[in-house]
């Protein structure tokens, strides 16, 4: 009995939940319509444009913009209207100043076809000339190769001939500094500093000697009478 009862309440209150729900659904559906009715029965009022008459702007008013005070708006107003825009065209046309402008500009970014040609050929012929003095600069300095070879391998020739003259003086000096001490002197010691200083002192003195002889013996030699001759 009492199960019997709860399926009748349970059946009521689905019943009560399903028809406002479909209250709502309507509601809302009404609303769109209304919405969209509304939306399509809108007939805004139309703007006053008169696209008949030649619109001219009053320069004198405040209230014209800067933008159509303008020469660049003037040409186009008379382009689109001609001479119903009321301007002369004779306030168009450039003056002195800007057609020299347009002048000077005209042949900086487009000058004449002899003007290119000129500047190509003065181009070609610097080029030419740049690779005329490279050439006669390399072929200068080949001609001198050989000479320059040679020189190069005189002087390596020369330094180590100088190296080894000089390696057997210090190993000379060496072996004559052991001799007068006793013993193995350091080549950086003062001792044989001093003795290598005396040495080339007594070397000089030997030089100049020698050469007091040859300048001698060439002042007597011309003295000489030669023999007579039989």
């Amino acid at each position: 009995m009492a199960a019997a009862v709860l399926c009748r309440r349970t059946a009521v209150l689905c019943r009560s939940l399903k028809g406002t729900s479909s209250s709502k659904a309507v509601l809302s559906a009404s609303s769109q319509c209304g919405f969209l009715l509304q939306t399509a029965s809108y007939n805004p009022k139309p703007l006053k444009l008169n696209l008949r008459d030649v619109y001219i702007p009053d320069k004198d008013s405040e209230k014209t913009p800067e933008w159509q005070k303008t020469a660049r708006f003037d040409k186009k107003l008379f382009g689109r209207y001609g001479s119903a825009s009321g301007i002369q065209p004779a306030s168009l046309w450039p003056s002195h100043e800007q057609l020299d402008k347009m002048i000077t500009e005209e042949k900086e970014w487009n000058p004449p076809l002899e003007e290119l040609l000129k500047d190509v050929a003065a181009k070609e012929k610097e080029e030419t000339e740049k690779r005329l003095a490279k050439e006669k600069f390399i072929a200068q300095h080949m001609a001198k190769m050989p000479k320059m070879i040679a020189d190069w391998r005189r002087e390596k020739r020369e330094t180590k001939q100088k190296l080894k003259e000089e390696k057997a003086r210090r190993t000379k000096l060496l072996a004559e500094a052991r001799e007068r001490f006793g013993y193995a002197v350091d080549p950086r010691s003062p001792k044989f500093l001093e003795m290598v200083a005396e040495i080339e002192k007594e070397e000089k003195k030997k030089k100049k000697l020698m050469k007091r002889r040859m300048r001698e013996e060439q002042v007597v030699a011309p003295a000489t009478p030669p023999a007579a001759s039989s």
